[in-house]
């Protein structure tokens, strides 16, 4: 347990669970043609994988979502079996997100995305009391990107942050968030403790081309900003650098045979945030995000296997 907060180290996640479909063919594309390839269908979702990332980090987790009713019941079993506490709200009249995923030979991806029932998750959907016994409320960007969600996820991180509950974003798609605005995006985010961009979420909400730049200019509206920078590996900025050399963390990704990029980012999320709340300094929070990520990227599927 952090010793700077002593309330039980219990995670809140509120956002998106999906079902992915991954693609991963043998060629290129043959317009109006076939193409072998490998399809399975996995549970996916942001705020799905980071939860059952951090379950298998030995962090109690528990996830508010909006299912279709159809697949509600399995779900809920499915994610207690993967040591998460499911808050699930079945939907009568959206299915459950699913997503596609086409998967390159490098195994990068891009994406089909029907949302679904997550579209649907609104403030009438908050359970009573859902702060309590937690410390840390984490956010999928996803949330942010539609009306109701957004309505849902801006008021409880406003409670979380009153209760000094630490609030940590995962900013999840530039496309979504070029789509919303970036300043739009800015303004609903502005005050958590974490925020988790990729390179190019970084790029594109700092305005800046180097990392050091895009985190010096980020940490102004965030109380600690970690760059996720996929092969590169990740990089912080370190508070109170001694000299110009020190000012900047990196710790490189390991080398291991990439199979599907699927979840590594959640993956990280959910190593940092076990180390930051037992207590750890910031270096070894980045070298289990990153050893988590390691493990999520030799699978196919963005949850632990």
């Amino acid at each position: 347990m952090n010793e700077q907060n002593p309330k039980p180290d219990r995670v809140l996640l509120v956002g998106d669970v999906m079902r992915d479909v991954l693609v991963a063919p043998e060629g290129a594309l043959r317009k109006g043609s076939d193409r072998k390839a490998r399809i399975e269908i996995k549970p996916g979702g942001s705020a799905a994988n980071q939860a059952v990332w951090l379950a298998a980090n030995k962090l109690p987790c528990k996830l508010v979502a909006r299912v279709g009713a159809d697949d509600c019941v399995a779900l809920e079993n499915q994610f207690e079996k993967a040591g998460v506490e499911p808050q699930f709200i079945a939907d009568t009249n959206r299915s459950t997100g699913v997503l596609v995923s086409m998967i390159s030979p490098d195994g990068e991806r891009s994406f089909y995305t029907d949302r679904g029932a997550n579209e649907a998750l609104c403030l009438d959907d908050m359970p009573k009391n859902v702060l309590d016994n937690v410390s840390l409320l984490l956010l999928s960007g996803y949330s942010f990107f539609v009306p109701d969600p957004r309505a849902l996820v801006r008021e409880l991180m406003a409670q979380a942050l009153a209760q000094d509950i630490s609030v940590a974003i995962d900013p999840a798609s530039a496309g979504f968030i070029k789509d919303v605005g970036v300043q739009n995006f800015l303004a609903w985010t502005k005050g958590a403790s974490f925020l988790f961009p990729n390179a190019e979420e970084a790029a594109l909400l700092s305005g800046k081309e180097t990392p050091l730049e895009q985190l010096q200019v980020l940490e102004e509206n965030y109380g600690r900003v970690i760059l996720k920078c996929g092969a590169e590996g990740v990089r912080a900025q370190r508070k109170n650098a001694r000299g110009p050399d020190d000012t900047l963390i990196h710790v490189p990704a390991r080398q291991v045979d990439v199979i599907d990029t699927t979840g590594a980012g959640d993956a990280f999320v959910a190593g940092f945030l076990a180390e930051y709340l037992s207590g750890a300094d910031l270096e070894l929070c980045l070298k289990n995000g990153v050893e988590q990520g390691a493990k999520a990227v030799t699978h196919l599927g963005g949850q632990p296997i």
